[in-house]
């Protein structure tokens, strides 16, 4: 038996966790801008990265580690991805991470590199060096961190927990950051998780595959995925003390608020949108039939304007290459049936309410497929004008 309760401090919670956000002058205003994880003792690590092709720097630089190495800093930054700048790229992570230690008068242990920005650009490594004497390896500002690492997001996105059971306790928490190119291939934009369990090195990658099934891999915003997608799990073991079952439970209900999050605060979106899939043929039916749902343009745009068109719906399922037949598929907004096994439900009374369903900051649409018994949840958002704004501006 285990329980779970939450706390402050997100990556700090932890014990023997540190972080601070700083400016480095690559935001405007003197906004935080680069921010660090540190840890006074040697950290376990595993990573899920980005599926896209072109990889980032920062990305490319972290699998030139030997397989099981551990760590003691992260260092990131926003406003630059650091992707598709070829080997000067990985050579401008290799000179920026050497000037921690010397910068910092303390021993960094292989330290790792995130980077979220605009793509193509070189890497303004002489800014964020010059700004490494801003840093305070004692500090617990988990708020400036969060936004440090922030580029198109309205909002921080942190959370923590302290897990209890048999008079034992373990800490874990997070921040990230994502608005847009979220369509993740087993990670999503930036997330880093830091515990004081004393998980097994061996548990950890299978446990954050899982719990990036039915969170990071389940939403979308705008179809894109990232040059940069990272997950950082990081333990140091303090608290002595572990519960898979627990530390799974938890790390899901954290992954899942912020990759919610994330479509909540969806570039150009006001909506966060559950696409239930129930009865298909398979799980895996299930689960592309849900994603389609969650990226579909004309679906986007009708959610939008709390227009219930449910023939968008249905065409987009036919379209999925999912098993699935007209005569058997029922469609519901939240609670309301607008269209059952081959009979349109669609009164005058049912769209006023699917509409006032729709005006809502949050709601479910389920697709009732009829044909077998798999269901598989996707997070999306709908999508309006400001989206088209923010990206023709991003560079500017």
């Amino acid at each position: 038996m285990f329980r779970i309760f939450p706390i402050y401090d997100g990556i700090c919670a932890a014990d023997g966790f540190f972080c601070d956000g700083v400016s480095a002058g690559l935001k405007k205003d003197n906004a935080p801008d680069i921010a660090f994880i540190y840890s006074d003792t040697p950290l376990q690590v595993e990573a899920i990265f980005t599926q896209n092709k072109f990889r980032a720097a920062p990305i490319l630089h972290y699998l030139q580690y030997p397989e099981n190495f551990q760590t003691n800093f992260v260092l990131i930054n926003s406003k630059n991805a650091n992707a598709l700048t070829g080997n000067q790229g990985i050579e401008d992570v290799k000179t920026t991470l050497n000037a921690l230690e010397p910068s910092l008068k303390t021993k960094i242990l292989n330290p790792i590199m995130a980077s979220t920005g605009v793509i193509g650009s070189p890497l303004p490594k002489e800014k964020i060096i010059q700004a490494f004497s801003k840093f305070n390896l004692n500090a617990k500002n988990n708020q400036n961190a969060a936004q440090a690492i922030m580029t198109t997001d309205r909002f921080e996105k942190t959370i923590a927990y302290e897990v209890r059971f048999d008079d034992k306790s373990f800490k874990i928490g997070a921040i990230c950051k994502g608005a847009g190119m979220i369509n993740p291939s087993l990670a999503t934009m930036l997330c880093f998780i830091t515990t004081d369990a004393a998980i097994p090195k061996s548990d950890m990658k299978a446990l954050l595959l899982e719990a990036s099934k039915t969170t990071f891999n389940a939403i979308s915003v705008d179809g894109d995925t990232s040059t940069n997608d990272t997950i950082l799990l990081l333990s140091n073991q303090k608290s002595g003390n572990y519960h898979k079952e627990a530390f799974l439970f938890a790390l899901k209900e954290i992954m899942l608020k912020l990759a919610t999050d994330i479509v909540r605060d969806g570039e150009g979106s006001n909506k966060l949108v559950a696409f239930e899939v129930i009865n298909a043929k398979s799980k895996d039916e299930a689960q592309t039939c849900a994603k389609a749902l969650s990226q579909s343009l004309l679906v986007k745009t009708a959610l939008f304007g709390c227009d219930p068109n449910w023939g968008r719906i249905a065409s987009t399922i036919g379209a999925s290459n999912i098993a699935c037949d007209a005569d058997k598929l029922s469609i519901f907004f939240d609670d309301i049936c607008v269209y059952q096994k081959g009979e349109i439900l669609f009164t005058k009374e049912i769209e006023e309410n699917a509409a006032k369903v729709l005006q809502q900051d949050s709601f479910k649409i389920t697709c009732d497929i009829g044909i077998g018994k798999e269901s598989f949840i996707a997070y999306g958002c709908d999508l309006g004008y400001e989206y088209v704004k923010i990206n023709a501006d991003y560079r500017t």
